[in-house]
């Protein structure tokens, strides 16, 4: 299982390279996307309207469509191959308890259960963090201790999933649907710790923000 999720976190990059390829791609040539969010249904009908002059930069352009097409069905295959073991044992117990946590959704569940395993490994969220490589650098000399960037020397897919969760605390706590229905599938003590979590994290992150 861990394979087969390191396996999705490999497309996902390949979406993401084929995309800003593509997006190169136009702008090199002028065609500049001003309409908001990229990758919307709205920015979709935008790329169908580009059109080119010159046969070999139409070409090009549809090559560049199409890579990008085929990381998308790969992604979703792989997704719908990793789903219907979400709700097996021995992932399901640990998958519904991480979906009540904001930023976490399925598929993210899956990939941490099966990374992490056992987290009775962890007495604390700091030797967790140190785990994962989500801990800043120390450069020591005497008396003198300097902190640096994190150094990311952990589990590379576990530290890119907790990254990509932490950008869902930018904006102020709330209960989405997906979080509303989490709770039916785990203890109230759970549900309430994540509601915590979520107000002390969406606070932490605005004033990272404003420091």
């Amino acid at each position: 299982m861990r394979n087969l999720c390191r396996a999705r976190g490999d497309v996902v990059i390949d979406v993401d390279r084929a995309r800003r390829r593509l997006s190169a791609f136009l702008l090199r040539h002028g065609q500049v996307w001003r309409g908001g969010s990229r990758w919307t249904l709205k920015h979709e009908d935008w790329l169908l309207g580009v059109r080119f002059d010159d046969a070999a930069l139409a070409t090009t352009y549809g090559h560049y469509r199409s890579i990008v097409h085929e990381c998308r069905l790969r992604l979703q295959a792989l997704e719908a191959d990793l789903l219907p073991y979400c709700d097996k044992d021995p992932y399901a117990e640990g998958i519904h308890r991480l979906c009540c946590y904001r930023g976490v959704n399925t598929i993210g569940a899956l990939t941490l259960v099966s990374e992490v395993c056992d987290w009775r490994r962890f007495a604390k969220a700091s030797s967790f963090m140190g785990f994962v490589g989500l801990v800043p650098s120390e450069y020591s000399s005497g008396e003198r201790t300097q902190r640096g960037h994190v150094t990311k020397a952990g589990n590379e897919h576990l530290r890119t999933q907790l990254i990509e969760s932490a950008w869902a605390y930018q904006s102020g706590p709330y209960v989405g649907a997906r979080i509303r229905r989490a709770p039916e599938h785990c203890p109230p003590a759970t549900a309430e710790r994540a509601w915590k979590a979520q107000v002390r994290l969406c606070g932490r992150f605005r004033r990272e923000m404003t420091a």
